[in-house]
């Protein structure tokens, strides 16, 4: 083993070391690292809990108009106030309060968020340390948006044999853009007459067949499918549902009523040469219509050979050719064929001529109309001869009709036949028929041959227009969409072509409409209950005869009452007035309220008052207004009153009026004297003081209002009892001194007052005594006991007068003497100046004259 040098073994040792030293380094640097970032992650998870704490959260409903107040951030910082996003709110910058800034749409300004709420944020600056403060507005939904439905018709196709109670989905739903409940869509169906229901889960919309469909009898439904929202005000969408029922194979052939049942081979057949065309029809549409027609087995061996059945066409022809020395009578059996439904079967007989000598011929002579050897009748003709019909032979044959021939005769005259109707022919009965003539030979009892002689009848328009029902009634809701679809009324006329052919029109349509070919009825207009609640229609069907055949039918519309009409009060503010001493349960006034709506919805279900804590309360019974507690005009002088109406409907409608009601006043307030304050006060008063001075005033007030407040005051009593110098004013109460004081005056004088309202009819009173002290010196008086004074009863209030007047009666006289004397010497002076004016007017006069008389003189001269 080799040893290691001491030296290197000491540098060996001194890297450990240092190896060792970086390792601490640096984990006690990782550790300060880790401690650090820890420290970061719990303040910022510290600071967004303290931002969201201190988040504020405002909500205001969508559609407002800009300018309205959602809220105020004075209640929780201080001004100023600033917002960093002014987009969609401001903000006041000395009050605090938000406002709206602009009209906010919730589905316009989130889209995405149909099932959840909307938010939209903002920052706001507070105070002057510059705070930020994280808000949160929720925009709630209102019902502004109704159901739209993507198509407004929607088809669909049902099988006719689909059972009661299945179900068909519908992919056609509804959308609505609001939220919660007012955009919870419920469906329901409108003239589904019974066929069908609408199931709706939370998901899924299904049609379900409640009746059993046939095509045959209904091919289409056109139902009406409504999509109501939840608002309060619920809104709704239509879509015209078209239902088409598809054909199974439900229905089995049959041989038509025209189909033949005898036919003539003459002697000489050649192949292929038709002999009968059988006719048959299955009600079914398509592959479920396809008919085959086939001989029966139990037919002879001989027809098997010489006649052919073609499968799809039911044409019967030969299949050899024939020549045949006697006649034959084959008699065949043929089945109509179609799946899962057992044959219909008819029979033809087939009568093969044989060759022989010629037979007599048959010649028509035509009496009534005809085209290509078919004669032409109108229906409703009475018994008319058709036809004279010769037999070029007469002795080798006769002529008979078949016993089928109905209703038609034939009667020998002269060596020819008249062939005639026995009874008028009905065009709806039978349009076409085949009259056989059988020629035979009197002496041979073989059948010689047949002649078929067709007979059309021609229609005329003697059916009119025939409605399924004469009544016809239906619902409809007030307010609908215009257009709505109504009803469908159907006519049908036995005639044909255009005789048939029905168009329907409204004799009284109002607000209705209908479609001239298809009877659909629809409203035209919105209907409104509260203007007319029932409409009687007149649907007039007529055919396109001429003149025309007419059907009537009527139709019922009720309205159905919506709760569109909140309860209505005869005027918007009521005035009342009541004595403050009404009793309690008195009648204050009528308060009638009243709802155009019907039923629940024009009930009037509650009628309250908002404010709280009034001493009223309304009689809904009674519909008026009662006193339930003391009313005070002292305390209160009216009252304003906001009363609500509330309906029985759905969705719930209310009304508010105003009332004020005015406490008239009753005297039941006595006069409180406030001056003097005590009936011990006493004032003194100088000898000196001059007569007409005013020496104190007495103040009282009454609560009381008008009469019942007016104060009067009256000195009752002195003390002592001599002529008192002082005197009161009646109406201010004020105190004067009348006369000069004279030694006797000097000392105490008790003046016993009475203060009175005016209240009627009995006044309300009270008495204060009033202490004056006549003394040179004017120190302070005192008064230690009221002096001793009790008045039996107290003397009528004195009547008002003027105090100048009576205190001054000889200067009233005076004035009215020196009056007197100022009109009489008016009266002199009047006088005076119409003499100096009449003895004026006098000398011009004469002045005139004189100037008059010169001038005739100085004339002559001329």
């Amino acid at each position: 083993m080799r040893l290691r040098p001491p030296n290197a073994f000491r540098q060996s040792a001194s890297h450990a070391h240092r190896a060792q030293h970086v390792l601490e380094e640096w984990t006690a640097q990782h550790h300060h690292i880790m401690n650090h970032a820890i420290l970061q992650w719990v303040l910022l998870l510290a600071f967004a809990e303290q931002i969201h704490s201190r988040t504020l959260h405002f909500t205001i409903p969508e559609e407002q108009e800009a300018g309205v107040k959602i809220g105020s951030l004075s209640t929780t910082y201080l001004a100023p106030y600033r917002l960093l996003d002014e987009r969609y709110i401001r903000v006041d910058e000395s009050t605090g309060d938000l406002f709206t800034k602009e009209r906010i749409d919730r589905e316009t300004l989130c889209p995405s968020h149909q099932d959840g709420d909307c938010v939209f944020s903002d920052t706001a600056v507070v105070s002057i340390d510059h705070e930020v403060v994280p808000i949160l507005i929720l925009v709630d939904d209102i019902n502004d948006n109704a159901p739209v439905f993507e198509r407004n018709v929607i088809p669909l196709h049902i099988p006719e044999d689909a059972s009661i109670g299945t179900a068909f989905p519908l992919d056609d739903q509804a959308q609505d853009k609001d939220t919660g409940d007012n955009g919870a869509i419920r469906y329901y169906l409108e003239d589904s007459g019974g066929f069908f229901n609408i199931r709706q889960d939370r998901h899924e919309l299904e049609l379900v067949v409640q009746r059993q469909l046939d095509r045959e009898t209904r091919e289409n439904h056109l139902l009406v499918l409504v999509a109501a929202d939840g608002g309060s005000v619920p809104l709704s969408a239509t879509a015209n549902l078209n239902v088409t029922v598809t054909d199974v194979d439900d229905n089995c052939p049959e041989f038509d009523a025209d189909s033949p049942t005898a036919a003539i081979v003459p002697a000489l057949g050649v192949k292929g040469t038709v002999v009968a065309q059988l006719k048959a029809t299955d009600k079914d549409l398509g592959q479920n219509a396809q008919i085959t027609f086939s001989f029966s087995r139990q037919i002879s061996d001989r027809a098997k050979v010489l006649f052919h059945m073609h499968g799809h066409t039911g044409l019967i022809s030969l299949a050899v050719d024939t020549q045949l020395d006697s006649p034959e009578e084959h008699t065949l059996k043929v089945f109509a064929n179609s799946p899962l439904c057992p044959p219909a079967q008819t029979q033809v007989t087939v009568y093969m001529q044989p060759a022989m000598s010629p037979e007599p011929s048959l010649k028509i002579k035509f009496v009534a109309e005809h085209k290509n050897r078919a004669i032409v009748l109108q229906e409703n003709e009475p018994p008319t001869v058709l036809a004279l019909l010769e037999l070029e032979d007469t002795s080798k044959g006769t002529l008979s009709l078949d016993k089928d021939s109905v209703p038609f005769s034939l009667k020998p005259q002269a060596g020819s036949y008249l062939l005639s109707t026995s009874k008028p022919l009905d065009f709806e009965m039978c349009g076409e028929y085949e009259v056989t003539v059988i020629i035979s030979d009197p002496h041979d009892t073989r059948l010689h041959r047949r002649e078929v002689i067709k007979v059309l009848v021609e229609d005329v328009n003697d059916n009119a227009p025939k409605f399924e029902q004469a009544r016809y009634e239906t619902d409809i809701r007030e307010n609908n969409e215009p257009g709505a679809f109504l009803l469908r009324v159907q006519a049908s006329d036995a005639d044909s072509h255009q005789f048939g052919k029905v168009r329907y029109r409204l004799t009284n349509g109002g607000p209705f409409t209908i479609d001239e070919e298809r009877g659909v009825i629809s409203v035209v207009e919105s209907l409104d209950r509260e203007l007319q609640e029932t409409y009687v229609l007149t649907v007039l069907a007529r055919d396109g005869g001429e003149p025309s055949q007419e059907g009537f039918a009527n139709v019922v519309v009720n309205i159905l009452d919506l709760n569109d009409n909140p309860p209505a009060f005869p005027t918007p503010h009521f005035y009342f007035f009541v004595s403050e001493s009404i009793p309690q349960l008195s009648q204050v006034g009528k308060v009638s309220v009243s709802d155009s709506d019907k039923g629940e919805n024009g009930r009037i279900a509650d009628v309250r008052i908002l404010n709280d804590e009034v001493p009223f309360a309304i009689d809904l019974l009674q519909g008026s207004l009662r006193s339930i507690g003391e009313v005070d005009r002292e305390k209160q002088d009216r009252y304003e009153l906001l009363v609500v109406a509330v309906d029985g409907g759905s969705p719930v409608l209310s009304a508010t009026a105003r009332m004020t009601i005015f406490i008239e006043d009753v005297n039941d307030n006595q006069p409180q004297v406030l001056l003097p304050s005590s009936n011990l006060s006493c004032l003194t008063i100088s000898p000196a003081t001059r007569a007409g001075s005013m020496i104190t005033k007495i103040y009282a007030i009454d609560e009381d209002s008008g009469m019942n407040s007016d104060i009067t005051y009256q000195i009752i009593a002195t003390k002592p009892a001599l002529e008192s110098p002082f005197q009161i004013d009646q109406q201010s109460g004020n105190i004067t001194l009348v006369q000069h004081l004279r030694g006797e005056d000097h000392g105490m004088h008790h003046l016993f007052i009475v203060v009175r309202d005016g209240g009627r009819p009995g006044p309300l009173q009270t008495a204060v005594w009033v202490n004056l002290l006549v003394n040179e010196t004017l120190e302070k008086c005192q008064v230690n006991a009221v002096p001793d004074y009790s008045p039996p009863r107290l003397p009528p209030p004195m009547p008002v007068r003027d105090r100048r007047c009576e205190s001054n009666a000889w200067l009233v006289f005076y004035c009215g003497l020196c009056l007197m004397a100022i009109s009489v010497c008016v009266l002199l002076a009047v006088v005076v100046v119409f003499m100096k004016r009449r003895k004026t007017k006098r000398k011009v006069e004469k002045k005139n004259v004189w100037e008059t008389g010169n001038l005739c003189e100085m004339k002559p001269l001329n």
